[in-house]
This record gives C-alpha cells, structure tokens and sequence, in this order.
C-alpha cells in the first residue's frame, strides 16, 4: 500500500475464512505502529517528513462515500469546494458530502463529515454545477463571507458559463427547492439569459428572506428575493 492511502480489510485478497486473521495482523500493525487508524477498519501507512507525520488527504479520507465499485456516488461541497469557486476564503475541518442517500453526521480524526441531499442523480461531469447550486442553496451559511458576496462571485461564474451550459445549470436547478430556483432565475436574469422556465415553476406571492441586496442582485426585488 502507498503511504498516506486509506485501506481498509476488503482492500486485500484475502479468502473469507481467514478475514478474522487479517484483522488481527492488521490491529498488531497498528500498534507496533506500522500503520494508523484513520476510522474504525480503516487504515494508512503514514507518511513522515521534516515537519512531522502527514495525514492522508481529505479525499483519501472520504474515498468510499465519493466512489463504490468504480462508480461517482458523493462528491465534496460545503466550504472546501465553494473556495475553490472564491465563495470563501475559510477551510474548516468540516468535510460536506453531496450524495443521494441520507447519513448521519460522523467524525473521521479530524474530520466533522456531514452530508447534503442531492437532489440529482450523482453525476461526474455536472458536479461543478452542483457545487454552484449547493452553494446557493447554503448561501446564508457559508463562512467568511456574505450572501451579497455570494452572488456577486456566483454572477461571474454563471455569467462565463457557455449557453448549452447555462441550460445544462436550469435544468439541474429544477429538482432544488424554490429558493435556490428563484435566486437562479434572478442571476440569469440579471446577465440577460431566458429564465421563463423557472420562473413557470415557483409560486408568485412566496418570498425569500435571504439577506441578498438589490445592490448585489439588481433582479432580487422580482423575484420575490428580500
């Protein structure tokens, strides 16, 4: 195994009847301190250098809620993944996972992992776009930052964004609940893009206390956005 990868017991071709054996050589590693306990049966040889012991990756950390049997079923959002959209500047050490099975909350070392509904089927090639739509969607809690700031920034990224993809943004949008279509519709809006087909889909006297300016998002104000 290299150094700093999470494994775990099933990462070894070992028959059944001798799993127990393993587990056991694999608890004496640890403690003659071979290896590490990342999680309960999760393990890693660690990697040292002339600044200490290094853990694995985030990544590494999460591997088995973000790929089953080679297959994309989670992917990171939350703070980490808003930062590298410039949402926010702050890493915390809690890891969000976008995944379309609901779990609890769970603690790996470091890490505090939670886990956000998607409301889309998981797939690869549109996890940029869920990063975005998450984003809005937690537009009040991200840290370090406000939802003025937010939109500003989201308006840049949805604005860069080529036609065929801005579809591809709205079709998504649609299984998010109203006020992340709304706040959708009024950025598009904002940079001259059809937004009709969201608009058809929210009811016309809600409204949204989201804390969004009309400074920020010119449209704010018709879309029922406060």
């Amino acid at each position: 195994m290299p150094k700093g990868v999470v494994f775990t017991a099933s990462n070894f071709n070992v028959p059944r009847q001798y799993r127990a054996t393993l587990v056991k050589a694999l608890n004496q590693f640890e403690s003659a301190g071979i290896i590490r306990r990342a999680a309960k049966g999760k393990y890693y040889k660690p990697q040292t250098t002339v600044f200490g012991e290094l853990l694995p990756s985030e990544r590494e950390m999460v591997k088995d809620f973000l790929e089953k049997d080679g297959k994309t079923v989670g992917y990171i959002t939350g703070a980490r993944a808003f930062a590298s959209l410039a949402l926010t500047t702050q890493i915390s050490s809690r890891i969000i996972i976008g995944t379309n099975v609901s779990r609890r909350p769970i603690v790996r070392g470091q890490y505090q992992i939670s886990f956000l509904l998607q409301p889309n089927t998981i797939d690869e090639q549109y996890i940029p776009y869920y990063i975005m739509l998450d984003a809005l969607r937690l537009v009040k809690e991200i840290p370090a930052t406000t939802p003025d700031d937010v939109v500003r920034q989201a308006l840049a990224w949805v604005k860069s964004l080529s036609r065929d993809e801005k579809a591809t943004l709205v079709s998504l949008a649609l299984a998010y609940k109203p006020y992340v279509r709304a706040l959708l519709g009024a950025i598009l809006e904002t940079i001259g893009y059809p937004t009709a087909s969201i608009l058809e889909t929210l009811n016309p006297i809600t409204y949204y206390a989201l804390g969004i300016t009309t400074q920020a998002l010119p449209t704010a104000a018709k879309w029922n956005i406060r």
